[in-house]
C-alpha cells in the first residue's frame, strides 16, 4: 500500500500472465508503492469482476479506486500520472508514435508466435520457433547498437517486450531455438535489463513457466487424437 497521503495504487495480476509485470516493472521503475493481490484466473474474483467487468482479464491498475485496464494502456497511465519518476515515454512526438509502433508489433508478432509453440505440436511447433525468432531479429535490428530501445535509457518498449523473456527461455525448449545464439545482440539486452531491480524482482521463474506450460499441453493438446 502507498504510505500515508500518497493515492492508494493496486495491482490485479497473475504470476503466468505475459502482461502482469509490465505493470509492475514500471511502478517500481517510477517508485511509486503498491498493492499485489494475485488472481486465480480460473476462478475469477469478485474484485476483478468488478473492475474489469468487460474483458475479466488481467492486468488491472487500480488507482485511488479508479480501474485501469490492459497493460499498453495502464503504462501510459502511469507514466503520465506520475511524471516527477523516471519518464517511461519519450517527449518529443514522433519517437512517442515509434514507441507505440514498436509495442503493437512487439504484442501482434511476438504473442503470436509464442502462442503458435504452446498451442501446436510436431512440426507446427517447429513452425512456431522460426518464426519466432524471425520476430526476434526483426526487434534485433531495431535495437542495433542502442543500450535500450528508444536509446540510453530503459522505457516503454523495454518494458512491453522484457514481460515476454522468461516465457522465451521456457519456449526455447519446445520450439528448438536460442535467442542467445539466433538473436546475440537482443540477448544482450536482456541481460543488461535483468540486471534492473524492478524486472529480476518481478519476472517469473522460467521453469515454473516451463511446467505450467507442458502441463497445459498435457490437459489440451498432446491428449489429443
Amino acid at each position: 500500500m502507498g504510505s500515508i497521503g500518497e493515492p492508494e495504487v493496486t495491482v490485479l495480476g497473475w504470476w503466468l500472465s505475459m502482461f502482469d509485470p509490465r505493470v509492475r516493472i514500471a511502478l517500481i521503475e517510477k517508485g511509486i508503492e503498491y498493492e499485489y493481490i494475485e488472481e486465480d484466473l480460473p476462478n475469477k474474483s469478485p474484485l476483478l469482476l468488478k473492475h474489469n467487468p468487460i474483458h475479466k482479464l488481467i492486468p488491472v491498475l487500480i488507482h485511488n479506486g479508479k480501474s485501469i485496464c490492459e497493460s499498453k494502456i495502464i503504462l501510459h497511465y502511469i507514466d503520465e500520472s506520475w511524471m516527477d519518476g523516471t519518464p517511461l515515454l519519450p517527449s518529443d512526438p514522433y519517437l512517442r508514435s515509434q514507441a507505440a509502433f514498436w509495442a503493437d508489433y512487439i504484442d501482434k508478432k511476438i504473442y503470436d508466435g509464442a502462442k503458435r509453440i504452446w498451442s501446436s505440436k510436431g512440426e507446427e511447433m517447429q513452425k512456431g520457433g522460426q518464426e519466432l525468432i524471425g520476430y526476434l531479429k526483426v526487434l534485433e535490428r531495431e535495437l542495433g547498437e542502442k543500450p535500450y530501445f528508444m536509446g540510453e535509457s530503459f522505457g516503454y518498449v523495454d518494458i512491453v517486450l522484457i514481460s515476454y523473456y522468461h516465457h522465451l527461455l521456457a519456449y526455447e525448449i519446445l520450439g528448438k531455438f536460442s535467442v542467445k545464439q539466433d538473436c546475440p545482440k537482443l540477448f544482450g539486452w536482456t541481460t543488461k535489463c535483468m540486471e534492473r531491480e524492478s524486472v529480476s524482482k518481478t519476472l517469473a521463474d522460467p521453469k515454473r513457466i516451463y511446467e505450467a506450460t507442458i502441463e497445459f499441453r498435457i490437459k489440451s493438446i498432446d491428449i489429443e487424437d
